[in-house]
């Protein structure tokens, strides 16, 4: 059965509005050509000035709560948003079809909607990387970043949801920002925010704005390159059961996500090779949790939308 054909969906908003003006597009600028006057260029500017600053100053409240182990939702959106935002500097979105992306998202609801945190504090996004890289992504703000290369190594929608489930359990577990702490970036993140509070104070000229987008970029960077802790991911497969069985969809399709990224692992280099514990080691994981749970299998119920919005050919080069 379809658990949520007939479910009214959270609104999805705008992805990329999530995401800080500082790292997303180059300082506003009046070329000879506009067509606007200087006092509507000078007001447009003015704006997103009042707008960066505001997101650097949100920045700095929510590392300096980090601190202090008092991170809220409202927190992790802003420390997210700024690294999803850096995330999209080395991985460009994947835009060649809206209707999978929004595929995605209504799958991440369902199993949101059905989850122990089923609203964060701007609702949990979906969006496709362009690399062929087996990798994914989440961010503490509720941004899921998935490469076109591990959706396509999905066979079915619970693949699928697998790969989202696992994403959506490290932000619902809080491991962002507790891989900030083990990777003992306190430091660096201070400095961060001492450098966001200095270019608020000072109208954020092109060159103060870089400098902060440089340092929380070099943050990503450090993320990307070393993942999560063995424990984390074994703790984020576990979880992801759970939420699968939540939304009707079936754990042992966990598995045979973890079967497909072995297979493909051998033949991509990097990506989940050097973010995650192998596949093996995670399959044996998974399959000692999987007893816990009787679903029914409807698998097949699914199958049609699947290849509707997923069909051969559609991610490749």
């Amino acid at each position: 059965m379809n658990r949520y054909k007939n479910r009214r969906f959270p609104r999805i908003g705008c992805f990329l509005l999530a995401l800080p003006l500082i790292a997303l597009a180059p300082a506003a600028c009046v070329s000879s050509g506009s067509s606007g006057s200087p006092r509507e260029a000078l007001s447009t500017i003015s704006s997103i000035a009042r707008e960066t600053s505001g997101a650097v100053n949100r920045m700095e409240s929510a590392l300096s709560k980090l601190n202090e182990e008092e991170a809220t939702s409202e927190d992790g959106y802003y420390i997210g948003r700024a690294v999803g935002a850096n995330i999209l500097t080395i991985y460009p979105p994947w835009e060649r079809n809206p209707g999978l992306t929004a595929y995605l998202n209504k799958i991440c609801a369902a199993i949101v909607i059905n989850s122990p945190q089923p609203e964060l504090y701007a609702g949990y996004h979906v969006m496709i990387l362009d690399s062929p890289e087996i990798n994914a992504f989440a961010t503490p703000g509720g941004h899921i970043f998935l490469t076109r290369g591990i959706v396509a190594s999905a066979a079915s929608e619970d693949a699928l949801a697998a790969v989202i489930a696992h994403e959506a359990a490290h932000i619902q577990l809080q491991h962002s920002l507790d891989l900030i702490n083990n990777l003992r970036l306190l430091q660096n993140l201070t400095e961060v925010a001492d450098t966001a509070a200095d270019i608020a104070s000072r109208a954020l000229s092109q060159e103060r704005k870089q400098l902060f987008s440089d340092s929380v970029r070099e943050l990503v960077n450090t993320m990307i390159r070393n993942g999560y802790s063995q424990a984390q991911e074994f703790d984020a497969d576990k979880t992801a059961l759970s939420l699968m069985a939540s939304a009707g969809y079936n754990p042992v399709s966990f598995s045979d996500m973890l079967s497909a990224l072995d297979r493909a692992q051998a033949k991509t280099p990097g990506g989940f090779n050097t973010t995650h514990p192998s596949p093996r080691l995670r399959l044996a994981n998974v399959e000692r949790n999987l007893r816990s749970y009787r679903v029914e299998d409807t698998r097949i119920f699914r199958k049609s939308r699947f290849e509707a919005a997923a069909p051969p050919g559609l991610l490749s080069n």
